[in-house]
């Protein structure tokens, strides 16, 4: 019997910080600027849609196969586990399904691969190791002075 294993998106309070850097004092220039007060609704609307990206992403394995859901529901993708050649550890900015710059590098067959951040990191290579025991994992647990609740800053 195989059980199906959620796991939620790690969130980084820095990349939610960088975002809100860049964005909102562009939109307060602009409003400023115009003379016009509408930049509120778009600051809004860029923080809901940041809240229902980092509350909505899932990573779900269940049958074998490694799926993306989007607002716990949307399909975006899926994987054999089978496939998986690697798990390391990456800090790569590509945009991908993760809102966390602290990131596992998924390598597949053919050489395609994911970019995601699961919250529970060691939990979730572990559930993919019981389905394929070969893949390669690096992902080292670094203990300092700058990862602090497990952010890397």
């Amino acid at each position: 019997m195989n059980k199906k294993k959620v796991f939620r998106s790690r969130i980084s309070v820095l990349l939610v910080g960088f975002i809100f850097a860049i964005f909102i004092p562009l939109i307060f220039i602009a409003m400023f600027q115009e003379k016009t007060y509408q930049g509120m609704y778009i600051i809004g609307g860029i923080l809901l849609f940041i809240i229902l990206l980092s509350a909505g992403m899932r990573y779900v394995i269940s049958e074998g196969k490694l799926f993306l859901k989007f607002f716990w529901l949307i399909p975006i993708g899926s994987a054999d586990i089978a496939k998986i050649i690697a798990a390391e550890r990456s800090y790569n900015p590509l945009s991908s399904p993760a809102f966390s710059l602290k990131r596992l590098h998924i390598t597949f067959a053919r050489g395609r691969f994911w970019l995601i951040s699961p919250v529970r990191e060691k939990e979730f290579i572990k559930a993919l190791k019981e389905i394929n025991p070969h893949i390669y994992v690096n992902v080292p647990c670094k203990k300092g002075m700058w990862r602090i609740l497990d952010w890397d800053i």
